[in-house]
C-alpha cells in the first residue's frame, strides 16, 4: 500500500477541486493526508509500509487536543460504510451544506458524503468567517439543488448558537431535513431551543478516529458500536473505526484493539455513562477532571447543571484553576443570552447548591462575550484558563465547601 500524500485543502468554493482527489482515493489509488491549504505541508511520519490497512485512503488528523496531533487510518470501506449509515439515520441521501472547513474530519465527511450520494456539495465561504447572512444564502442554494430529496448541513455549536439568536437564521436552520451538531458539547438549553423551534437537529459523537460521527443523540449508528469500560472510558467500535495512527505503533497498541470476531474498538479519552433510558451521556475528557481537595470534579457534570438550570447563560466552559488550598479550584466561564445582564459567582453557585455537590459549585464565574475556540469549534481551554487567572472575578460570598466523600461525577 502507498503511503499517503500530503493534499492540501483549499477554503471557499475552491474545496470543491479536490473532490476528484478524494475519488481516487476512495478508488484506492492515491490515499491522501488532508491539510489546510496555506499551511506548511505536513511531513509524512515514519511508518512500516506492513502496517498501512488495505483499502487505506485518508490519514486525517485528529485534534491534538491532548498533545499534537495524530493521522488516523481511515480506509474507504470505513468511509463508505460511514456514508451509509449517517444518510440511513437521516432518512436517505441527499444534498449538503459544507459550512466547517474540510481538512477536519466532520468538513471532510460532508465532501465524502456528497460523493456516495452522487451530489456536489454547497459551500459557505468561511475565508470571512461565519455569518448568519452568508449561511442563509447558501442555505438557499442548497434548497435549489435539482433532484435532492434531503437537504443536510453540518455545525458545530458556537455556529449553531449564532443561528438561533437571529430568525434569519432560524429560517435557513428549519429548511434542513437534517442539522448534525458535534466537535464540542451542546449545551442543552441550546439543544431544548433549537427544537422547540422545529430544527431538525441531531447531536454526534465521535473523532478522526471513527470517521467522525458514529453515535446520534445518544444511540450509536446500525454499524457502530459503544461501551463503558471500568475506567468510564467511552470505547467505540465498528465499521468505521481507524486501523491506527500513522507512523505512531505505540500509540496504536494503546488505543486500537480488535476482539476475537475481528471488530475494531477504539478506547477514548472521554468519560461517559449510559442513562437511563440507554443512551450515552459523555461527561468529558478524563484529562480535564479537576482535582479538588482530593476529589475528582468532572467538569462535564458541571457545565450540565449550568447550563440546565442557569437560565442567564448561554455557554459555558468549566475548568479547573491551580489553588494554593485545594490544589485546583472549578471555575467557569460563560456567556449569556442577553449580554446586558449581569451574573455574578454567588447567584451561579446559589441557583446550584443541592443540584451539585457543594466542592463542585464554581469557585468563580467569568463572563466572557464569546468562548475562545480552537480547531473544529472546540474550547480553547488553555486560553480560558489563562483569562481566568488573569482576571480578577467577583469570588464566591462564602469559602468553597471543603471536600467530604461526595463527587460531581455521582451527582449527575
Amino acid at each position: 500500500m502507498s503511503a499517503p500524500r500530503p493534499l492540501p485543502i483549499p477554503a471557499g468554493p475552491q474545496v470543491l477541486d479536490v473532490l476528484p482527489d478524494l475519488e481516487a482515493a476512495l478508488a484506492g489509488r492515491s490515499p491522501v493526508l488532508p491539510y489546510a491549504a496555506g499551511e506548511p505541508e505536513p511531513t509524512v511520519p515514519d511508518h512500516d509500509p506492513a502496517t498501512l490497512p488495505e483499502g487505506l485512503a485518508v490519514a486525517v488528523g485528529t485534534s491534538g487536543s491532548t498533545g499534537r496531533p495524530k493521522r488516523a487510518l481511515l480506509t474507504a470501506e470505513s468511509l463508505d460504510r460511514s456514508a451509509w449509515a449517517t444518510h440511513r439515520a437521516l432518512g436517505g441521501s441527499g444534498a449538503w451544506l459544507l459550512a466547517m472547513p474540510a481538512h477536519h474530519i466532520a468538513g471532510l465527511q460532508v465532501l465524502l458524503r456528497s460523493l456516495a450520494a452522487g451530489t456536489t456539495p454547497t459551500v459557505l465561504d468561511l475565508r470571512g468567517g461565519f455569518t448568519v447572512e452568508a449561511f442563509a444564502e447558501a442555505t438557499a442554494r442548497v434548497a435549489t439543488t435539482p433532484a435532492a430529496r434531503q437537504r443536510y448541513t453540518a455545525l458545530v455549536p458556537t455556529q449553531l448558537g449564532r443561528l438561533l439568536d437571529d430568525p434569519a437564521g432560524v429560517a435557513a436552520l428549519r429548511r434542513f431535513d437534517g442539522v448534525l451538531v458535534g466537535g464540542a458539547a451542546t449545551p442543552a438549553a441550546m439543544v431544548k431551543r433549537a427544537r422547540s423551534l422545529d430544527v431538525a437537529l441531531s447531536l454526534t459523537y465521535g473523532m478522526s478516529e471513527t470517521a467522525g460521527g458514529c453515535v446520534y443523540d445518544g444511540l450509536p449508528l446500525p454499524i457502530s458500536r459503544v461501551h463503558v469500560d471500568n475506567d468510564r472510558h467511552v470505547v467505540l467500535g465498528g465499521d468505521t473505526v481507524a486501523h491506527g495512527y500513522l507512523g505512531e505503533p505505540a500509540l496504536t497498541a494503546d488505543a486500537f484493539t480488535t476482539d476475537p470476531d475481528g471488530v475494531r474498538w477504539f478506547r477514548t479519552d472521554d468519560l461517559g455513562h449510559f442513562d437511563d433510558d440507554g443512551l450515552l451521556v459523555v461527561d468529558g475528557r478524563a484529562d480535564d477532571v479537576i482535582n479538588t481537595g482530593g476529589l475528582k470534579i468532572n467538569p462535564g457534570v458541571v457545565e450540565d447543571a449550568v447550563s440546565r438550570h442557569v437560565e442567564d447563560v448561554a455557554d459555558v466552559v468549566v475548568l479547573g484553576v491551580p489553588d494554593a488550598t485545594w490544589g485546583e479550584s472549578v471555575c467557569a466561564a460563560v456567556t449569556l443570552v442577553d449580554p446586558s445582564r449581569r451574573v455574578t459567582t454567588p447567584q451561579v453557585r446559589e441557583r446550584l447548591r443541592g443540584i451539585l455537590p457543594d466542592a463542585a459549585l464554581p469557585h468563580r464565574v467569568l463572563v466572557l462575550p464569546a468562548i475562545p475556540l480552537r480547531g473544529p469549534g472546540k474550547p480553547d481551554r488553555a486560553a480560558i484558563r489563562a483569562a481566568l487567572r488573569a482576571t480578577t472575578t467577583e469570588p464566591a460570598t462564602e469559602p468553597a465547601t471543603e471536600p467530604a466523600t461526595e463527587s460531581a461525577t455521582d451527582a449527575s
